[in-house]
C-alpha cells in the first residue's frame, strides 16, 4: 500500500485546518525551505557574542537577574541551568494531544529563524514528534508571561534527557526513551534554552484544543437542538432566513440555515403545521439561532486570534540578521490567548446552558406535551428526572469556570514581571468545560430521541432519523427504569467522537472563516 501523504507545513503560514489535523494526530513534515534562515539566525548568535556586549538571555542572567554578566565558558551551562531550574510545574500530566500540539507550535515558531537556535535542535524536535515521544508536562505552573516558562521547561528538559517521556502509553525516563529511539539528547547552545522555554505554546496548545472541542460541541448541539425541537413538536418558522438576514450576524444566519436543513422533510413537523394552538415556542427552541449563532461568531473570532498566535514567534529576545541584532520585547505575553480562551469558555458555557434548558423543557409535561420525565409510566418510573439534574449541575459548574481569566494578574519574579495574562489556566480549563458540556449534549441526545419515540409512527427528517437510528443502535428506548449511567456514557461517547454529526450527514458550520 502507498504511504499516506504527509502534510507539508510552512512555518508562519500553517492554517487552522492543519493545526486541527495535527491535534487529531495527522503526520506532517516541515518545509525544508525554512532551514537556511534558521541556520543564519544561529550564526548571528555567534557574531553577536563575538562583539563582547551584554545581550539578555545569551550572556546575562534572566528576569530580575538580567544585569548579571555570564562568562563565555559558562554560556552552555547557563542554558542548561535555566531549563532545569524552570522545570517547576505541578499537577497532572497534560493530555497527549495537547503536548503534541505544544511541541509542534514551538517547532513552528523556532523554524521561522528569529530565535537563534540550530537546525539540529529542530531536527530533534521533529524526530520526537515522528517517534511519538511526548514529554510528560505537568499542567500547572504558568501565569502566561514571561511565556509558559514551567511547562515549556519540562518539554525542553525531556530534550536534555531529564524528566519523563511517554512512549506508546508508557512513561519512561527521558534519557531511556531518547536512546531507545536512537536519538541523542540536546546539548544546548547559547540562547537555545531560553528560546525553548520562552513563548506562549502551552497556553496556545490548550486554547486550540479547547477551540477544536468546542467546535464539535457546537455542531453536535445544533443536531440535538433540532431533534429536541422535533420531540417538543416545535416550529421551524423561527429559523426562516428572512428573520436572520435582517439582523445580519453571520453565525446566526449560518446556524438558522443548519437547523432548517436538519428538520427539512420532517413528518413530525408537518403533523402540526395547522391547528396548533401554541403561538410561540420557549426561547430554548425559538432562539437557538440567536444563541448558537452568537457562540459560533465568538468561536470564529477566537479561531482568528489563535491561528495568528500559532503562526507567530513569541520567545525573547528575538534575533535579526540584517543587521545582526538581539531585540528584547514582550511577545511572550499571552494576553491575546487569554482573551481568546475567555471567549471560548463563554461559548462552551452558553451552548451547554441552552441545551440544559431544552432537556428541562422536554421532561416537563406542561411545556413539552410529553409524558412526565419522558417515561411511559411516570410515578412507578422516574425516567429522565435525575439526568436533567445532572445536566443542571454540570452547567452550574461551567458557569463558575467561565469567569474571565484575563482580568486577573499577579506580579512574579520579584516584581519584574508585574502584569501577567493568566492565559495558561484560562485555556487549560476549556477541556474540562467541554467535557461537562459533552455530557449535557449526550443527555439531550437521549431525551430528544426518547421524546420523538412518543410520536411514532411519525418520523422526523432523513438527517435526524439517521441520528435517531445511531442513538437507538447504542441505547434502546427507555420503557422502564434501568441503570442510567451506562446509557449516558454511550451517548456522551457518540457526541464526543463526532458520530452524531457524521450520522446527520449534512454540512455543519465550523470555526474556519
Amino acid at each position: 500500500m502507498p504511504r499516506p501523504t504527509r502534510m507539508i507545513l510552512t512555518p508562519g503560514s500553517i492554517s487552522l485546518a492543519q493545526w486541527r489535523a495535527i491535534y487529531r494526530g495527522e503526520a506532517f513534515s516541515l518545509d525544508p525551505a525554512c532551514l537556511p534562515q534558521v541556520a543564519e539566525s544561529a550564526s548571528a548568535i555567534t557574531r553577536i557574542l563575538a562583539r563582547g556586549e551584554p545581550v539578555y538571555g545569551i550572556n546575562t542572567g534572566f528576569g530580575k537577574l538580567a544585569s548579571t554578566r555570564i562568562e563565555d565558558a559558562d554560556l552552555k551551562t547557563l542554558q542548561r541551568n535555566i531549563i532545569l531550574s524552570h522545570a517547576a510545574g505541578v499537577g497532572a500530566p497534560s493530555p497527549k494531544p495537547v503536548v503534541r500540539l505544544m511541541l509542534m507550535l514551538k517547532l513552528a515558531s523556532l523554524a521561522q529563524g528569529a530565535s537563534g537556535i540550530r537546525v539540529e535542535t529542530l531536527d530533534l524536535m521533529q524526530a520526537m514528534l515522528a517517534h511519538d515521544l511526548m514529554p510528560v508536562i505537568p499542567c500547572q505552573g504558568s501565569v502566561g508571561a514571561s511565556g509558559d516558562l514551567a511547562p515549556l521547561s519540562h518539554m525542553a528538559a525531556a530534550m536534555l534527557g531529564v524528566g519523563e517521556i511517554e512512549v506508546a502509553g508508557v512513561r519512561k525516563p527521558a534519557m531511556q526513551a531518547l536512546t531507545d529511539a536512537g536519538l541523542k539528547p540536546l546539548d544546548p547552545g547559547p540562547k537555545e534554552g531560553l528560546a525553548l522555554l520562552n513563548g506562549t505554546q502551552f497556553s496556545t496548545a490548550n486554547a486550540l484544543a479547547g477551540l477544536f472541542e468546542a467546535e464539535v460541541l457546537m455542531q453536535t448541539a445544533l443536531v440535538t437542538g433540532a431533534l429536541s425541537t422535533e420531540a417538543a413538536k416545535g416550529s421551524d418558522a423561527p429559523f426562516d432566513p428572512r428573520i436572520h438576514t435582517l439582523r445580519r450576524h453571520k453565525g446566526q444566519i449560518d446556524t438558522a440555515h443548519t437547523l432548517r436543513e436538519l428538520m427539512s422533510g420532517s413528518a413530525i413537523r408537518a403533523s402540526h403545521l395547522k391547528g396548533d394552538e401554541r403561538v410561540q415556542d420557549p426561547y430554548c427552541l425559538r432562539c437557538q439561532p440567536q444563541v448558537m449563532g452568537a457562540a459560533l461568531d465568538i468561536l470564529r473570532q477566537a479561531a482568528t486570534t489563535l491561528e495568528t498566535e500559532a503562526n507567530g514567534v513569541t520567545d525573547n529576545p528575538l534575533i535579526f540578521t540584517d543587521p545582526d541584532e538581539a531585540l528584547s520585547g514582550g511577545n511572550f505575553h499571552a494576553e491575546p490567548v487569554a482573551f481568546a480562551a475567555d471567549m471560548i469558555a463563554l461559548a462552551i458555557c452558553e451552548i451547554g446552558s441552552i441545551a440544559e434548558r431544552r432537556i428541562a423543557m422536554l421532561v416537563d409535561p406542561a411545556l413539552s406535551g410529553l409524558p412526565a420525565f419522558l417515561t411511559p409510566k411516570p410515578g412507578l418510573n422516574s425516567g429522565f428526572m435525575i439526568p436533567q439534574v445532572t445536566a443542571a449541575a454540570l452547567i452550574s459548574e461551567n458557569k463558575q469556570r467561565a469567569y474571565p481569566a484575563s482580568v486577573d494578574s499577579i506580579p512574579t519574579s520579584a516584581n519584574q514581571e508585574d502584569h501577567v495574562s493568566m492565559a495558561a489556566h484560562g485555556a487549560r480549563r476549556l477541556m474540562e468545560m467541554a467535557e461537562n458540556a459533552f455530557a449535557v449534549i449526550g443527555i439531550e441526545l437521549l431525551a430528544a430521541a426518547q421524546g420523538c419515540d412518543f410520536h411514532a409512527p411519525l418520523t422526523s427528517s432523513e438527517a435526524l432519523e439517521r441520528v435517531r437510528a445511531l442513538t437507538r443502535a447504542a441505547v434502546p428506548a427507555l420503557d422502564h427504569d434501568r441503570h442510567f449511567h451506562p446509557d449516558m456514557a454511550l451517548a456522551i461517547d457518540l457526541v464526543r467522537s463526532q458520530a452524531v454529526t457524521r450520522a446527520a450527514h449534512i454540512a455543519l458550520p465550523g470555526v474556519d472563516q
